[in-house]
């Protein structure tokens, strides 16, 4: 594996300026293994540079890029590339996602006219990127497959079933779930599949820059059907849109198209449900993975939107009549006490296992609610200890970033007390297992809730899955942009 070297990244916004920079500013990552970084200059404009060690991946994206650029799409200017593929330099829409829009703008439940706004000019847009694919775009380049097409299905599913279902201790009859896909993809795979699908189009990946909607993250874009990536951002799980607002936009999205191409809307909305499904199986896998098995706990608290959407789909008979066993599963997933998903796991209602709940938080935003029926658990101050969030280095790093544990690890009273605490939760630990307890919560508070909580709360998740195999364990950064 390549390791990401900062000096290329800095040379490469150098030379573009010809001009010396001031600050590079490390973006904290989400979903993506990229790197983002913003470079600061004196008399130029800030640029993003991008790290990516995937060179195929790459590819689509300057391929898919330039060509939205030259039909007017609203995409970040591409603005250097390193011979390498790996390093390249964007121009810089700022922070604002469409998500984060909406978080600010939200009014209770509904949606403010500003926000609505702001959707209708991307549907205005994404018939235009759909249609991209009939002019001459270039999916020989794409990534990691050319079409929407049967075997990307698959995948999808699989990884629905073993990352979501699976996991959500279930029991079901492989075969019967496995013949029910088959059938869903039958249905999917008799629509025209010769647009472009962007197959990651929901809010987070859609910025707002000077008024206007810029779009990102579509490296993954590939041919497919125009129903997906509609319902892609219709039914974007944490974006949580008002029932009756996804039926305008949709709406909305209907009369937008059919200036393009000719749509049987009885057809389309009798189809577009089925894609909804899919999509939002897909997103409940990556729910699974990312939370599980990446330790990434901000994807858990997406399931309980995924639910909300999976109930909207069976209790309006929005889905096909002939795919009854996978119904029935989707249907005893929404029945799933989802509270205690811990680690990714959703434990079932006869488990006895101690369930144990770390966590980092900031004292300046209080002390973390305990969601178990206890009361409370332990809370650490970590503020006695050596800070990293007063050195510049540092800022936008946290506690699960080597550096900052590097600061961290020279100082002997940072080992002592992490030493202390581990002895203090192991007696209540072994007490708890004995007495068969099933819940306890640990908490780390610091300044911020960025650097010393994140780094303790990380290592004391590390030395129980270490120690205690029959406990489960679930680790969340409240406050932590990490």
């Amino acid at each position: 594996m390549q390791q990401f070297d900062s000096s290329i990244l800095l040379h490469l916004a150098e030379d573009y300026y010809q001009s010396p920079c001031e600050r590079i500013e490390k973006i904290p990552q989400s979903g993506s293994v990229r790197l983002y970084f913003r470079l600061h200059f004196a008399n130029h404009p800030t640029i993003m540079g991008v790290y990516n060690e995937d060179v195929a991946e790459n590819t689509a994206f300057f391929v898919y890029t330039r060509f939205f650029e030259a039909h007017q799409i609203n995409v970040p200017q591409l603005l250097s590339i390193h011979e390498s593929q790996q390093y390249y330099l964007l121009s810089n829409l700022g922070d604002e996602t469409l998500y984060s829009f909406l978080l600010k703008h939200r009014k209770g439940q509904e949606f403010s006219p500003e926000i609505t706004a702001y959707y209708k000019q991307v549907i205005q847009q994404l018939p235009l990127i759909q249609l991209s694919a009939k002019q001459n775009l270039d999916f020989s380049v794409a990534y990691p497959r050319a079409a929407f097409d049967r075997q990307s299905m698959q995948w999808d599913l699989n990884y629905f079933k073993y990352y979501f279902v699976k996991l959500s201790r279930i029991t079901f009859d492989e075969q019967k779930l496995e013949n029910d896909f088959q059938t869903l993809m039958d249905a999917l795979l008799q629509c025209d599949n010769n647009f472009f699908l962007y197959r990651d189009f929901q809010s987070r990946n859609i910025m707002i820059h000077q008024d206007k909607v810029y779009f990102i993250d579509y490296q993954g874009g590939r041919k497919g059907s125009y129903f997906y990536d509609i319902a892609s951002l219709l039914f974007d799980g944490k974006a949580d849109i008002p029932f009756d607002t996804r039926e305008e936009l949709l709406d909305f999205y209907l009369s937008e198209i059919q200036k393009y191409i000719t749509i049987d809307k009885q057809n389309f909305r009798r189809q577009f449900y089925s894609f909804a499904l899919i999509r939002i199986m897909q997103a409940m896998g990556a729910y699974g993975y990312r939370g599980y098995f990446e330790k990434k706990s901000h994807f858990l608290q997406s399931i309980p939107f995924a639910m909300t959407n999976i109930r909207y789909l069976l209790s309006n008979n929005r889905l096909p009549e002939n795919i009854s066993y996978l119904k029935n599963i989707l249907q005893q997933l929404t029945e799933v006490d989802w509270t205690y998903f811990t680690g990714g796991v959703a434990p079932a209602k006869d488990d006895q296992r101690l369930h144990i709940l770390v966590q980092s938080f900031s004292f300046k935003k209080g002390v973390p609610q305990d969601p178990s029926e206890n009361g409370g658990g332990f809370v650490f101050d970590c503020r006695c200890l050596p800070n990293p969030g007063r050195e510049p280095q540092y800022k936008n790093f946290s506690g699960k970033d080597q550096c900052v544990k590097d600061y961290l690890e020279k100082y002997d009273e940072v080992e002592e007390f992490k030493q202390q605490v581990n002895h203090i939760i192991d007696i209540a630990v072994d007490n708890y297992r004995e007495r068969k307890f099933n819940h306890l919560m640990i908490s780390f508070g610091c300044t911020g809730g960025q650097h010393r909580s994140a780094y303790f709360a990380e290592a004391a998740a590390e030395h129980l899955r270490q120690k205690y195999a029959d406990v489960l364990v679930e680790l969340r950064h409240r406050d932590c942009p990490c």
